[in-house]
């Protein structure tokens, strides 16, 4: 096992073991999290789940739910898991390539049966850029040609009838992924995510409604960074934990 290294996310509430080198929980994952509408019962589902950060501060948040961690790489589940412990949330860990509907199956992840799914999906597709030398970095950031349709088609296929996605990505493949989802999702909200005022979106954050026929709404765009560098306040208080986006 690489270094792995304890973190404090929400200002303190989730303990986070992840390893020292490669890809580590960050702003991505917190603004995920607060964009999750769990309510008491849902079944929620962290795809691509890593060392568990997402699932986790949503479970501080709404702990009456069952929070399934899909994680391909086993010796990041077995650090999810022990997450779980050491946070007092009853998870599962579904060790499955989301890619792969045998591994899937074979990990107990059923199709049609998740109220919530959440997912992160790697950024790049090979041949897309110059992939990391790191082998923890590079399976977290890139996958397969063609993958990011099969990711999201898989991630819809985990939810019920009415069930929600929520996602974060790039924002330069905000087209890509919304050509993926008009077949699945309606109700779509979209929001856009900026370094500062003065440039471009970097991310954008997308929930949507499975079956819906509702039309889609661009939110207000989240401001990290004001002039001085620092977070804004609505920044700061989201990565305390003391707001969310929904």
């Amino acid at each position: 096992m690489p270094e792995v290294t304890e973190d404090l996310l929400l200002g303190g509430r989730i303990r986070l073991h992840q390893p020292a080198k490669g890809h580590r929980a960050g702003t991505d994952a917190v603004l995920l999290a607060a964009s999750a509408p769990a309510r008491a019962g849902d079944v929620v589902v962290d795809v691509g789940a890593s060392t568990g950060a997402v699932g986790l501060m949503v479970a501080s948040r709404q702990g009456e739910g069952r929070f399934i961690f899909v994680e391909r790489d086993p010796a990041l589940a077995e650090l999810c898991r022990q997450n779980c412990r050491d946070n007092d949330v009853p998870g599962d860990i579904a060790v499955a390539d989301v890619l792969d509907k045998g591994s899937r199956l074979a990990a107990g992840l059923q199709p049609e049966s998740a109220d919530i799914v959440l997912t992160n999906p790697p950024f790049l597709e090979e041949g897309q850029a110059r992939i990391s030398p790191d082998r923890g970095r590079a399976a977290a950031h890139a996958m397969p040609a063609g993958g990011l349709d099969a990711w999201l088609k898989a991630c819809t296929g985990l939810l019920k009838p009415k069930g929600r996605l929520v996602l974060i990505h790039r924002a330069d493949r905000v087209a890509e992924c919304l050509r993926v989802l008009e077949t699945w999702l309606g109700g779509v909200e979209l929001r856009f995510v900026h370094p500062n005022s003065g440039r471009p979106a970097i991310r954008f954050l997308l929930a949507g409604i499975k079956g819906s026929r509702a039309p889609l709404t661009i939110l207000p765009p989240l401001i990290l960074n004001g002039p001085d560098g620092l977070f804004t306040p609505e920044a700061e208080a989201l990565h305390r934990g003391e707001t969310t986006l929904i």
